[in-house]
């Protein structure tokens, strides 16, 4: 781990002080040069996390949603992490099983493949059958994994420090401090449990939603059983077509789950990444979302869910002074900054317009904000209460899977119209009988938002199938400007 990070933090020193000295960061020599070098140090990353397993596989997929911090040589080689693992020997199973249930593997269950379906970082799954014959979902945790934790944590926070020495700018390492203790938690796979339970009760009115049930026992600390279920990576655009469902109601679904994690029930799934998220056909015909791998959740306050969900709102509707108010409810002084952070896009205040594909020029302000404000990022990151850390990546994980899936749906709408009823359910709770006059508030600052989002949507459309008329006719012609607005 220390060799790699070094010789990381090494080529990035040569490459900025050495090969490119004097050469112009606009040129494009240097940004040729130093996205070689970003891609060699992805290279080192995944390489390094596949050897040493675990932790380090988690971590490396836990970068993948900070896009909008690294590079894209660094997200898309990562990405490869979500499947990736260590595949441990028949031996250590059975090792494990005897040392939990005082039986082997094949023992416990009426039939056990030892040749893991599906590898994490982790843990790998097994495919088993109960002894009434029901198939099961077995997560086996890697043997040493708990042995080797405390020394993995050290040997990071260590290279973190060293490369801060080297990198000033480079300061990662509160990160890792702050989410050690969640870090902890998952390696309890009773405590995933549990979390899964809870989960399925506080969305089992979103009937589309599947949460296998744990068998409890055949689960201990370090092996989880439950219901094993078929179905594809909700990323896998050609599986979900095959099953004849359609991306729009997929991608609506998806968003609107978390979004009611977020935005009401707090409980919060943190490591949503595609291969945890599997898409199958329900009794309806409609999709179903079956919801895996609950050992990192966070739960965020009622009182920061209710400035977060006041903050999307003001954002959608471009109130500054709400967007500054409800910012500085979550801690933080920058609040545009902020704002262009959590929708992941430049913020105009002069239109409610929010695309969600990204302009070629808004994807450069994008990049260009992730590299000439580095530091005031890391301090908004810093400012925000700890919880928001892994809601970003919830947040930024759903935005990737709904670019992933063509953007069938708005995405900031959807999630705009959750904030305002969460918002709405939370005031509502806390109001007491006699509360009427703010009872009629919420509704009527809900209709507001409900009318606003629809004027906007219908000024949108009209706008687009303006346009469209205009270039049909040869009245204007189609460049590249008017493309990417209608395709967005």
């Amino acid at each position: 781990s220390l060799y790699i990070g070094m010789k990381i933090s090494l080529d990035y020193w040569w490459t900025r002080h050495i090969t490119l000295y004097g050469t112009e960061e606009d040129s494009l020599e240097y940004k040729e040069k130093i996205s070689a070098c970003h891609q060699r140090a992805a290279d080192s990353l995944v390489e390094g996390a596949i050897q040493n397993g675990g932790l380090y596989v988690k971590l490396g997929q836990g970068l993948c949603s900070f896009n909008h911090l690294l590079p894209p040589e660094y997200t898309q080689t990562l990405r490869m992490l979500e499947d990736k693992a260590l595949n441990r020997r028949y031996k250590e199973i059975d090792e494990l099983f005897l040392e939990d249930f005082q039986k082997t593997a094949s023992q416990l269950f009426k039939e056990f493949d030892y040749q893991p379906v599906a590898a994490a970082s982790l843990a790998q799954v097994h495919k088993a059958t109960l002894q009434d014959g029901t198939p099961v979902a077995v997560k086996v945790q890697y043997i040493d994994l708990r042995d080797r934790f405390d020394g993995d944590i050290w040997t990071l926070e260590l290279l973190l420090r060293i490369i801060e020495l080297m990198h000033p700018d480079f300061g990662f390492s509160w990160v890792l401090k702050d989410l050690k203790g969640t870090l902890v938690q998952e390696l309890d796979f009773e405590n995933e449990g549990r979390n899964s339970e809870r989960c399925a009760r506080e969305l089992k009115h979103f009937k589309y939603i599947v949460v296998p049930k744990v068998y409890w026992e055949r689960t201990s600390k370090r092996v989880l059983t439950a219901d094993y279920c078929n179905g594809c990576k909700i990323s896998n655009v050609e599986g979900i077509l095959a099953q004849g469902l359609t991306l729009k109601d997929t991608a609506e679904k998806l968003i609107r789950t978390f979004a009611e994690q977020i935005f009401y029930t707090g409980f919060i799934h943190a490591d949503p990444h595609p291969g945890n998220v599997l898409v199958r056909k329900g009794p309806d015909g409609a999709a179903e979302l079956i919801l895996l791998d609950h050992g990192l959740y966070e739960f965020l306050s009622e009182r920061d869910r209710s400035a977060l969900c006041r903050l999307w709102r003001s954002i959608i509707l471009r109130n500054e002074t709400a967007m500054k108010r409800y910012s500085s409810e979550l801690g933080v002084k920058d609040y545009f900054l902020f704002c262009e952070i959590l929708m992941q896009r430049p913020i105009r205040m002069g239109t409610l317009q929010l695309s969600n594909i990204l302009t070629r020029e808004e994807t450069a302000y994008m990049q260009d904000m992730a590299k000439d404000h580095f530091n005031q990022i890391m301090q908004v990151l810093k400012d925000l209460p700890r919880p928001m850390l892994l809601v970003f990546r919830n947040i930024n994980t759903v935005r990737s899977i709904n670019i992933a899936l063509g953007a069938p749906v708005d995405r900031y709408f959807l999630m705009a119209k959750s904030a305002v009823r969460g918002w709405s359910r939370i005031a509502s709770q806390k109001s007491s009988a006699f509360s009427v006059c703010r009872w009629m508030i919420v509704c009527w600052e809900s209709l507001k938002f409900e009318i606003a989002l629809r004027f906007e949507m219908v000024s949108m459309r009209l706008t687009a199938s303006i346009l469209r008329f205009l270039v049909y006719t040869g009245f204007i012609r189609q460049n590249k400007q008017i493309q990417e607005y209608l395709q967005s």
